[in-house]
């Protein structure tokens, strides 16, 4: 809602620490390996002829990155047609999800069976409710650059985590976002008027509720900073907190009873959803 984000906004799941390998990972990987090898194939000309750099082929072999949805394609240009085969039937046992660092699996893991989503976001736009033009803007900002192949798969694995709120009716949704996260129009006007439009859009959603916490607020006890919960099918409530290249999830339950508490009061003081319908539309018409 991640950076990344419920849980993540920014770009913070993708840092520059390497993504836990799985087995299945390791697996296709091995199975990559093996058959460029059968090949007589170094990975520098595989790469070279699959058109990926040796680096990223390597690190696919060693089940560090998730291989893109058309290697099996392009393997089998080089490879032949059993390569296509073995290939397709591993990739279909893939688990780890593409472009979320190991730290932010977790979470993403309690986000896909939560019962109830939670958010206060008051530096950027949550990831369940980012469009994509907002996530590449996002990207194409962040230091240090990063390539075109990782901001590829940086937002197809951000749009396929937003799937959440389209697969699970039966999950209550809310999110309280402050005004000056909009009014900073990241990425421009268009950008800015897609995310509003996005956010009344899924925020129709009968599951789904969207705040807005008004920039003038004399009130305010989310000062500490963003926050994200979760209540799991056991109705144990977990917290997520992220910061500069970092993140925690809050278990003890007395700490998650704190964030509660300051959830439920910043929604009283946040715009009612209907207020907060009227502030998008005029904030939309201004742009």
């Amino acid at each position: 809602m991640a950076a990344d984000h419920g849980g993540g906004i920014g770009t913070n799941h993708t840092s520059s620490a390497e993504a836990e390998p799985s087995d299945s990972l390791r697996t296709f990987g091995a199975v990559l390996k093996a058959l460029r090898e059968e090949s007589g194939l170094t990975q520098e000309e595989f790469a070279l002829r699959v058109r990926y750099s040796a680096a990223y082929v390597a690190k696919i072999e060693q089940g560090k990155r998730f291989p893109p949805a058309d290697l099996p394609a392009r393997a089998a240009e080089v490879l032949g047609p059993v390569a296509l085969k073995v290939l397709t039937a591993a990739a279909k046992s893939l688990t780890r999800r593409a472009g979320l660092a190991s730290w932010f699996q977790q979470w993403a893991g309690i986000e896909e069976e939560a019962i109830s989503l939670y958010a206060y976001e008051c530096r950027a736009v949550p990831g369940l409710l980012q469009p994509e033009a907002y996530i590449r803007a996002i990207f194409d900002r962040r230091l240090p650059p990063v390539s075109e192949e990782q901001i590829e798969r940086e937002v197809t694995a951000r749009l396929e985590r937003q799937q959440l709120i389209a697969t699970r009716p039966n999950t209550a949704f809310s999110f309280v976002i402050e005004q000056s996260v909009l009014a900073r129009r990241m990425g421009g006007r268009e950008v800015t008027r897609q995310v509003i439009d996005h956010l009344l859009e899924v925020g129709a959603r009968r599951n789904v509720e969207i705040q807005i916490m008004p920039t003038v607020q004399e009130d305010h006890c989310g000062i500490d900073g963003q926050m994200y919960l979760a209540e799991t099918p056991a109705h144990q409530w977990i917290g997520y907190t992220e910061g500069q290249r970092s993140s925690s999830l809050i278990s003890a339950p007395k700490d998650v009873s704190v964030l509660l508490q300051r959830y439920g009061t910043l929604r009283s003081q946040a715009l009612d959803c209907r207020a907060t319908v009227k502030l998008l539309e005029q904030m939309r018409g201004a742009l």
